[in-house]
């Protein structure tokens, strides 16, 4: 199985290096590509100087355009599993064979890797936790499935859920979104428990004067897609 490793980045140079040395010691059966979001910062100096795979995008497309861009660069090149990764140090590459084995072994569409199942390693903090388990509510509400990290970024997916994502996908905050398509679809997906860390350097998109926002915005784009 050919599998790649997407990472979209916007001003990672504090943890780009680390984040693709992870991959290459604890993956070695991943090839990688490094999505850079029009960084203002030398992320893209630093993936050319060292010889990292980078596919520059002309403007900022958000989250969601970068990884969209990643789907379709791994579905254009035959590659049989994509996984969505940070690009900040908070993903451990350590648990992407597991991932990968659990999505072929149980013929399914997406795992997502959560820390809330074995509740080990960095937790985030206690507004994102609130926000995470009201999605998770209002999953388990309107589909019947318990997802209980659905804001996880670390999500594998096989080429079926590519050839959705390629066609639409939501420019920000996608993955709380993105997963309620999938149930809605009745695709398969799953949790696996991983460990995550503190991001190495940088900051969160989700700011504390964004957390009003993002909490209603998500919440409407769920309850459309339930209406869909």
């Amino acid at each position: 199985m050919k599998k790649l490793v997407i990472i979209p980045a916007y001003n990672e140079q504090g943890s780009i290096l680390e984040t693709i040395e992870d991959i290459k010691n604890n993956a070695p059966g991943f090839d990688y590509l490094v999505v850079n979001d029009c960084s203002k910062d030398n992320t893209l100096g630093l993936c050319r100087n060292h010889g990292i795979h980078v596919l520059d995008l002309p403007i900022n497309l958000g989250i969601g355009g970068a990884v969209q861009t990643g789907y379709l660069y791994a579905f254009q090149n035959g590659y049989d599993v994509a996984v969505q990764f940070d690009g900040d140090g908070q993903h451990d590459a350590r648990f992407l064979q597991m991932m990968a084995d659990t999505l072929e072994k149980e013929n399914l569409d997406m795992v997502i890797g959560s820390r809330f199942i074995d509740n080990e390693g960095f937790q985030s903090s206690t507004l994102r936790r609130f926000g995470i388990r009201f999605f998770a509510f209002l999953l388990k509400v309107l589909f019947g499935t318990k997802i209980t990290d659905a804001t996880s970024g670390m999500r594998m997916c096989n080429r079926r859920v590519m050839e959705l994502f390629i066609k639409d996908y939501p420019k920000d905050y996608p993955e709380p979104e993105t997963a309620a398509r999938l149930l809605r679809h009745k695709y398969k997906v799953k949790e696996v428990p991983v460990i995550m860390r503190e991001r190495l350097a940088g900051v969160s998109s989700i700011s504390p004067g964004k957390s009003a926002y993002y909490m209603i915005k998500v919440s409407l784009a769920i309850l459309i897609e339930r209406l869909r």
